[in-house]
Formats: C-alpha cells, structure tokens, sequence
C-alpha cells in the first residue's frame, strides 16, 4: 500500500512539473515569435547601413580617416583598456545558451591579452556566477531586460565611442549569441569598435569591383568625411542593437526548445510511473485475494 500512495504522489509529482514546463513553452514560443519579428525588421537596416558605409569608405579612398576607424588622433592613451561586453540571459532554463556563450567568452579572454588585462562587462545576471567562479572581475553589469529599446542600447553606445574617440578605449568587443535560423545559432566575438569597414570591400582602385561587374562612384556632399561622420556612429548603434535582438531571439529559442524536450521527459516519467502503479496496484490486488482465499479456506 505505501508504494502505491508513493508512485501515485510522483504520478502526481510529474504531472505538476509537464503543466509548469508545457506552460513556460508556450511563452517561450510566443516571446519567440515577437523577438524574431523585431531581429528579423531590424536586420535589413543594420546589413543595409554597414554594406554603404563600407562603399564609401572604399570609394572615398585610403586618405580617409575618422576616430572611430583609425582612432583618436593623439592615439589611444597609454594602458587603455579593451572592453569586451558579453551579453547573457536573465533568467535560467534556457538549455545551453549561456554555457556556449560564457564558453567561448571564457576562451577568448584566455587567449587574448588584450581582452584578459581590459574591461569586462556583463549583460544579464546569468553569467556573474560562472564568471566569479572563474575569477574574472566584472567592472560592470547592465540589465536591458526581455526588449531592449533602442534608446537605452544606443546610449551604452554612445558611452563606448565616447571613450573610443576621446583614448580611453582601445577596443570594443561584444560576445553574443548570433541568430543565423530558427533552426541554427552560434556564438560570435564581434568587433565593435574600431570599425573596419573597408576589411570587406574587396575593390580596385578608383571604385572598380575585384570580380567583374558595374563601378560604383560616388559623389559626396557633404564631403565623405562629414558623410561618414554621422553614419559610422549610426552604423556602431546599429550594429550594437542588432546584436541584442539576436540574443533575445537565441535566448528565446533555446528556452522553448528545452522546455518542449522537459516537458516530452515529464510525459514519458509519467506513462512509465503509472505502468509501475498499474502493476503494483495489481500485485497488490493479487495479494489480497490470496489472503481471503486463504483465510476463507482455513475456516472449513
């Protein structure tokens, strides 16, 4: 008798837990849906800016130079720091989410000096305690929450190319998790500051494609480094809130996907428990009537 109350108590156990996690993905699948709309609107703009930034400054020629690429013209001051800014969840079960994110964050710092001796920065809560098991100082820990608005992501920013501009940073680096599909995610190290857009452009001079095709000129006005002035900044914000959108989306992904694989564990646990009472409700079944059998046996 007391192994079937306690078989029917995890019956019920298990019951409770498929309820709380078949609940969680469908949250999960609905922040999904919203969070890959916003990464997916936000996404044509980001590629769109950064591809014409890198045009004109192929275009403009080697003599072109702003803070934000070549950096500040005194030179960054000396022992400035790099920053690396690892982006993480606030909320746990979300599968491996945060521990490939953290891992590659954790490899990047090791083998990089620069990375290692700078500025770690944390977003979500997550990652400070793999990070403090680790050792690694957090120098500082920002909360953006589920949709992260454009204006608080663009005000860090600016904070960043502030201090890029004025010496006091070399380097900024954002580890994120980079959406690619619905079906596909992996973690990235991505340079935000300093940009590099000509690293892509591929061109001969005088604006000429390097594989065949029409030359793309352009005339500037306002001058191109007026022009870049104001569209590398937009390009660095752009870029820096594309990366949080691909983590809400990844974070979201991951979550429903874990979720549906606990609450599949639960349904599972729960047919086999409940084979396990079946049988031992007969085998006790079957021991009582033994014992009436026997007993009414024993009174002829």
């Amino acid at each position: 008798m007391a192994k079937t109350r306690e078989i029917k108590k995890r019956i019920k156990a298990v019951g409770n837990i498929k309820r709380i996690t078949k609940t969680m993905q469908m949250i999960a699948t609905a922040k999904f849906a919203a969070s890959l709309q916003r990464a997916t609107a936000t996404k044509p703009y980001t590629e769109g800016l950064f591809d014409l930034v890198r045009e004109l400054a192929a275009t403009a020629g080697s003599d072109l130079t702003h803070p934000l690429i070549t950096g500040p013209a005194g030179g960054a001051a000396a022992g400035a720091p790099d920053v690396t800014l690892i982006i993480t969840s606030d909320r746990g079960l979300c599968g491996p989410y945060n521990g490939s994110v953290l891992r590659v964050a954790m490899s990047h710092i090791r083998s990089s000096d620069a990375a290692r001796k700078g500025r770690i920065e944390l977003v979500g809560k997550k990652g400070a305690g793999f990070l403090r098991y680790n050792r690694v100082e957090v120098a500082a820990n920002h909360t953006f929450g589920d949709k992260p608005s454009f204006d608080a992501v663009s005000e860090l920013a600016q904070k960043y190319m502030d201090a890029f501009t004025r010496g006091e940073l070399s380097g900024v680096r954002v580890i994120y998790m980079k959406f690619l599909s619905a079906g596909k995610q992996a973690p990235e190290v991505m340079q935000l500051l300093p940009l590099k857009p000509t690293a892509a452009v591929a061109s001969r001079p005088g604006g000429a494609p390097a594989e065949g095709g029409a030359a793309v000129l352009y005339e500037f006005s306002p001058p191109a480094e007026e022009l870049l002035g104001d569209l590398l900044p937009a390009a660095v914000k752009a870029m820096l809130f594309q990366a949080f959108n691909d983590a809400v989306v990844s974070e979201n992904i991951a979550r429903m996907v874990a979720m549906k694989s606990a609450t599949d564990a639960a349904g599972k646990m729960g047919k086999t428990l409940t084979r396990q009472f079946n049988r031992a409700r007969q085998a006790q079944i079957t021991t009582e009537l033994s014992e009436i059998i026997a007993g009414a046996a024993a009174l002829k």
